[in-house]
């Protein structure tokens, strides 16, 4: 036996024994945490829920919609029913944590077609916004900001329900694919574009309009949060009104922050007050410096550098 089997028994027994401690994080039984594979799953299944030509079916193989539908349904209404009695047994007596984790399972299903009505303004506000979309499926297929809005959007309806955990683990599992971080809370009209989205930040009260397109890097935060828990509840991120268009690595903070109507935020601005309708804002240019620098003559720019030079002056 080499050392290292050996020692593992005792660093066995040394962990089993710091379990003991009775902290937050020591918590043993897993059948009484929610499942976030299962809550995975669920997720590209509730995707060919939204979008149903998206994705080829491999497991059940019918071909008649209304059955493979219902059986789609039901995988995730198990599923769903008892992921959220699992989180809700912390706040409320077993039976009845049953009894309302199918109430809020059937809600959740009959508020599908109303996603998807949502989810149909999302994929328009892309094509119409992006010249590089060649179709409706290439944005269905292919574009992060819409998976990540898409299941935003189912999320928020369990957050409105008041269920706890699974809203969030559904947001950062798009967040973990995409960039793209939406807390489950916040609250987003019709037509909403992200272009590109990789480090967008949407905080949990933020409030946005109809016809918004965000590009990315953009933060949609909170202008402080050193109250920590004390600031729950409390309106903590910006307002963005209808028709803004906010571009790449701007910065909005701020619970009482309007950004009015119709305004356009440029990038890497910092706004921590309100902005009133049609107004662009924009950060003053830079000034560049420019230094002529030679790679050794073996170019035509080290060899006649002037009139380029001149122009900069």
């Amino acid at each position: 036996m080499n050392p290292i089997e050996e020692q593992i028994e005792s660093v066995v027994d040394s962990i089993l024994e710091d379990y003991r401690n009775g902290r937050d994080i020591d918590k043993l039984d897993p059948f009484q945490q929610p499942d976030k594979a299962v809550v995975i799953d669920m997720i590209g299944k509730l995707m060919r829920i939204l979008y149903p030509g998206a994705a080829r079916e491999k497991t059940y193989r019918i071909y008649n919609a209304r059955h493979n539908l219902s059986m789609l349904i039901e995988d995730v209404m198990y599923n769903l029913n008892k992921q959220i009695a699992i989180v809700l047994r912390s706040h409320m007596p077993q039976k009845e944590a049953e009894e309302k984790a199918q109430q809020v399972s059937l809600e959740f299903f009959r508020a599908i077609p109303k996603v998807r009505a949502m989810a149909q303004t999302d994929v328009q506000a892309f094509f119409d916004g992006d010249p590089a979309a060649f179709s409706i499926d290439e944005i269905i297929f292919c574009y992060p900001g819409l998976f990540a809005i898409s299941v935003y959007r189912l999320a928020h309806v369990l957050y409105q329900q008041g269920v706890p955990v699974l809203p969030r683990i559904m947001t950062e599992h798009a967040h973990s694919i995409t960039g793209i971080d939406i807390n489950p809370g916040a609250s987003i009209g019709e037509y909403f574009f992200i272009d590109h989205g990789t480090g967008i930040v949407i905080g949990e009260t933020t409030v946005i309009g109809d016809h918004v397109k965000v590009y990315q890097g953009v933060t949609l935060g909170a202008l402080t949060t050193r109250g920590g828990q004390s600031l729950r509840g409390k309106k903590r991120h910006p307002t963005i009104e209808d028709h803004v268009t906010i571009y790449a690595g701007a910065s909005i903070l701020g619970g009482g922050t309007v950004i009015g109507s119709n305004s356009v935020i440029g990038s890497n601005v910092f706004i921590t007050h309100s902005i009133p309708a049609c107004t662009t804002v924009s950060v003053k240019s830079q000034e560049l410096q420019f230094k002529p620098r030679s790679c050794g003559g073996n170019c035509e720019s080290c060899t006649k550098p002037e009139p380029f030079w001149e122009e900069q002056k």
